[in-house]
């Protein structure tokens, strides 16, 4: 497990020495992460949650971390020797990975002493954010495939080896079948796949030659790359001929990539010379620089593609690149109390929401999300009476609830420090991906223009914030 206790920001260190210095460290805080809403982002992919949990569990600051942080002659020896024995003993609740969110709701909640709430953020930003973006990413290019397996092969173009790896772990939660990475496939067990590149070709003295000598080393697995000179006129021609040998021999060649050119009229044309050599089975895989948009695009232009290899766009998370993560203080002790806190701004948007919170996914009859409801703590939502909910920005919009289920969300990840229970498998948080999925509407996942889903405030948090707000004009006033 590693330690990533220094990945901060410095102004974290200032303020815990802040705390430290006016006694206030230990007082009780309860934070909560969420994502603002933005074009292209109207949903998003929960992941990351594993290594977060890592990296509550290694927090420590070891002996050359405190000797760092003396040389920089901010800090003095007391808060060292204080630093020297700080662990995270707090709680700690998350929605689960591959769960559907939404801007703008709870999908962390820290409840922890001030110091320890406060260290945490920069490292949930980035493990929670980095992650829920590729995974987000990736889901839309799922989506815009329509059922064709995406496989993952980004690394080389990844931010760095860790967003490679952790990009490709994300990935597969957000549904890409398999990865190029071997290091994430060893790590996490995602399937790998891969075929070879233009330079296996021109290693060879002829392109036949190339496809022979790759076939005979992955007799059962030729998946063979035909753009290197003419796809048309040399490229499936030849791959059709080593596919002939391979047959004779009892073998069943895999199919043929394609990563350059026209990939809606190429792959059409290879189809069909597949198609009349008897290889009816044989796969067309496509590349180059593929995003959901042109993928969405060449599906309808009627191209025969059953594999995309998706790299830059999915592992940058190209057209967005951050995932916009906020880390806000909701409450902190005073007096043995718990008080609410809000954050106030000129723009609206950054005006924050008070208390500790609860969120829950309200679900009709039929098992469909209708809309998420944020409430404090210790509201209850009682599904045996009618529940009308409200736009809290457009108040007149308001839906009656008659028969309903409500699933509160927030699930218990740390308690008192430690684990509070066993992380599912990737092959769980997988299918319960594939369950959220099923109970959203399609309007609210669309690439274009998608409805924004109702995320909705209880009475209470609602009249709390606008006391709150009011409360603040007066004071102002005097």
């Amino acid at each position: 497990m590693k330690n990533l206790t220094m990945m901060t920001d410095l102004y974290q260190l200032t303020m815990l020495y802040g705390y430290y210095k006016n006694g206030m460290d230990q007082r009780r805080a309860v934070f909560t992460m969420f994502f603002r809403d933005a074009p292209g982002l109207r949903y998003a992919v929960m992941a990351g949650n594993a290594q977060f949990l890592d990296y509550i569990q290694a927090l420590r600051f070891e002996e050359e971390d405190l000797a760092y942080l003396r040389s920089l002659k901010q800090f003095d020896e007391g808060f060292l020797a204080y630093l020297k024995g700080f662990r995270f003993t707090g709680d700690i609740d998350i929605i689960p990975e591959g769960s559907i969110i939404f801007p703008g709701e709870p999908i962390v909640r820290v409840d922890a002493p001030l110091a320890q709430a406060q260290l945490i953020e920069t490292s949930l930003l980035t493990l929670v954010g980095h992650q829920s973006l590729i995974a987000t990413k990736a889901h839309r290019v799922y989506r815009a495939a329509k059922g064709d397996r995406v496989m993952e092969f980004g690394l080389r173009r990844a931010q760095g080896p860790d967003a490679g790896v952790l990009g490709a772990r994300a990935a597969f939660i957000g549904s890409c079948a398999s990865t190029s990475n071997v290091l994430a496939g060893q790590t996490f067990g995602i399937p790998v796949s891969g075929t070879h590149a233009h330079s296996w070709v021109m290693s060879f003295d002829s392109e036949l030659a190339a496809f022979r000598a790759y076939a005979a080393c992955f007799p059962n697995n030729a998946l063979l790359l035909v753009d290197t000179f003419d796809t048309l006129e040399s490229g499936v021609p030849n791959a059709i001929r080593v596919f002939e040998e391979l047959r004779a021999k009892g073998h069943k060649p895999l199919g043929i990539r394609l990563d350059s050119g026209d990939l809606a009229y190429l792959s059409i044309q290879a189809r069909e010379m597949l198609d009349q050599a008897g290889f009816e089975d044989a796969i067309i895989c496509a590349s180059n620089d593929l995003d959901e948009y042109l993928i969405r695009d060449l599906k309808q232009q009627g191209a025969r593609i059953d594999l995309w290899g998706v790299g830059t766009k999915l592992i940058t998370s190209h057209e967005r690149s951050a995932f916009g993560g906020v880390y806000k203080m909701n409450a902190l002790e005073t007096d043995g109390v718990l008080v609410p806190k809000i954050k106030l701004s000129d723009n609206p948007v950054k005006v924050t929401l008070p208390g500790r919170q609860e969120v829950y996914r309200l679900y009709d009859q039929a098992g469909m999300a209708v809309a998420d409801l944020i409430t404090l703590d210790d509201e209850v939502v009682d599904e045996t009476r009618p529940l009308t909910i409200f736009d809290p920005q457009d108040t007149w919009k308001k839906m009656t609830l008659q028969d309903f289920r409500a699933k509160k969300l927030l699930q218990p990840l740390v308690r008192g420090g430690q684990p509070a229970g066993e992380l599912p498998s990737l092959a769980q948080i997988r299918a319960h991906r594939e369950a959220e999925e099923a109970s959203i509407w399609e309007q609210h996942l669309r690439l274009v223009y998608p409805t924004a889903f109702k995320v909705d405030w209880s009475d209470r948090l609602w009249q709390l914030r606008n006391d709150m707000l009011h409360e603040n004009d007066k004071q102002g006033e005097q």
